[in-house]
């Protein structure tokens, strides 16, 4: 249901016209009913453009195909379903190709318009969101990748403006996943530094025997295999920034070197008898607590506060459950256009994604969106789309034990029975309510989709309603 949602219903037939308004209003929507072109389009001329259209094709006073165009001319976004008792294959096309959403044919039943108009209110609400969506995204643009809304985030990207204007060593901590290395990039991009090299290092994934030649460089010649001159990564970011990405794997004798290499603002290379100048910003990260580093002596001390000048702490996306939403659907836009698949959430979809734990922060969940616009089956990404293979795989496997065994298979563990016992019938009507009562919940009252949610039909759904009293006058 979507509760009043404002839709355009054009028809030039009285009775029908009041019908399908009186049903339309029952479902939530808040129709606004007129019978020909002309009032249609003053309707349209208004300054707030309708989301939904329903127009029949044949008006007294002209075509709904005008209607169509000034709609669509009006808000790209406002979704049109063409009505007509006479269709030919041309005029479906046609009305296709003019932005129309769906065609029904006279007679139609309630529940098919109501089908239809659930699916096109879906995208018209996706549409604005993505709209609202590039508009966040336009007013945090100083610091380009980096989004939240959450008091948590708007703090960093507060801190991350005002870092990136200070010529000094950020040091970046958080879990992994967090998007140490975005925010690193983030700064840099909106320093002075910008045009200069951005350069990574991983300082956990070079061997201790070559590190020194990676950082500082060195000569031919210098040891067995250095058959010509290498200039080293301090030398390569010249100018610009050098991410120093998981700093607390540095083993101590470089340490050492690093910090005199700050200190000095020189390097000299592995086998060379000259130092060099460079002028590099380092912005390091870690998801190790480097103070506990330091007081077990695997970090230098002195080292620690070169880096630690601006430190920017990122939270755990589990403590910014306000951003999920609106990351999901940067995600979604990111991954639906680079594999060009019109895909969007299910209402229930989103909901699973705030309530899931994240232990992999917003690289999990770019991950789940990522796999689940490739391989959702239709145009919805439901919460069974974040499921791995093998979480699929284990539960196919349980439910053929269960099957088996003679057992349904259940999603959640059940109680034993009480010593005193139970009224068994009593339990499955309350559990049956319960989850008839959190379908409608979910779909927001439409019970076309909340049947789809129970796996029942729409008459037997209707049959359920009925049994326990749960009637809503259609």
């Amino acid at each position: 249901m979507r509760q009043g949602l404002p839709v355009l219903l054009c028809d030039d037939e009285p009775g029908l016209r009041d019908v399908l308004a009186l049903a339309l209003r029952r479902q939530g929507y808040a129709p606004v009913a007129v019978a020909s072109r002309s009032a249609a389009l003053a309707e349209l001329a208004r300054a707030e453009p309708f989301p939904l259209v329903v127009t029949d094709l044949s008006l007294p006073d002209g075509s709904g195909m005008d209607v169509l165009e000034l709609a669509r001319a009006k808000s790209p976004n406002t979704q049109v379903v063409m009505m007509t008792g006479y269709a030919t294959t041309e005029q479906a096309v046609e009305a296709m190709r003019k932005g129309a959403y769906d065609y029904l044919r006279k007679p139609f039943s309630n529940q098919e318009l109501f089908a239809t108009l659930e699916k096109a209110a879906e995208k018209a609400t996706l549409l604005d969101e993505n709209r609202l969506l590039r508009q966040q995204i336009e007013q945090v643009e100083a610091v380009e990748g980096l989004y939240g809304k959450s008091p948590s985030m708007q703090r960093i990207l507060s801190l991350v403006r005002r870092a990136a204007g200070a010529a000094v060593s950020v040091l970046i901590t958080g879990e992994s996943g967090t998007g140490k290395e975005v925010a690193a990039r983030a700064i840099h991009r909106a320093s002075a530094r910008k045009d200069a090299p951005f350069v990574v290092v991983n300082c956990g994934a070079i061997p201790e025997a070559l590190i020194e030649s990676e950082f500082f460089g060195h000569e031919k010649g210098a040891f067995t295999g250095a058959n010509e001159a290498k200039p080293g990564l301090f030398r390569a970011a010249d100018g610009g920034s050098l991410f120093l990405d998981e700093v607390g794997e540095l083993p101590l004798l470089l340490q050492v070197r690093l910090l005199r290499v700050l200190q000095e603002k020189k390097v000299r290379p592995v086998g060379g008898n000259f130092e060099r100048d460079v002028d590099v910003r380092i912005i390091a990260a870690t998801n190790r607590d480097l103070e506990e580093e330091v007081a077990a002596g695997r970090f230098r001390q002195d080292l620690f506060y070169r880096l630690n000048v601006v430190r920017i702490g990122l939270p755990a996306l589990r403590e910014r459950r306000d951003d999920i939403a609106m990351l999901a659907r940067l995600f979604l836009e990111k991954h639906r256009t680079l594999q060009r698949r019109e895909v969007h959430f299910a209402p229930e979809a989103l909901s699973w994604l705030m309530s899931h734990d994240f232990p992999g922060n917003v690289r999990e969940l770019e991950n789940l969106i990522e796999r689940a616009v490739a391989l959702c089956e239709g145009e919805r990404i439901t919460p069974v789309d974040f499921l791995d293979s093998a979480t699929q795989d284990h539960a196919h496997a349980a439910g053929s034990r269960a099957s088996d065994s003679g057992a349904a298979s259940l999603p959640f563990p059940l109680p034993p029975i009480p010593e005193e016992g139970l009224d068994l019938e009593r339990l499955v009507t309350g559990v049956e309510r319960h989850f008839i009562e959190e379908a409608l919940r979910l779909s927001e009252g439409n019970k076309t989709q909340a049947s789809s949610y129970l796996g029942l039909s729409f008459r037997a759904f209707r049959y359920r309603l009925a049994k326990y009293g749960m009637h809503d006058g259609d």
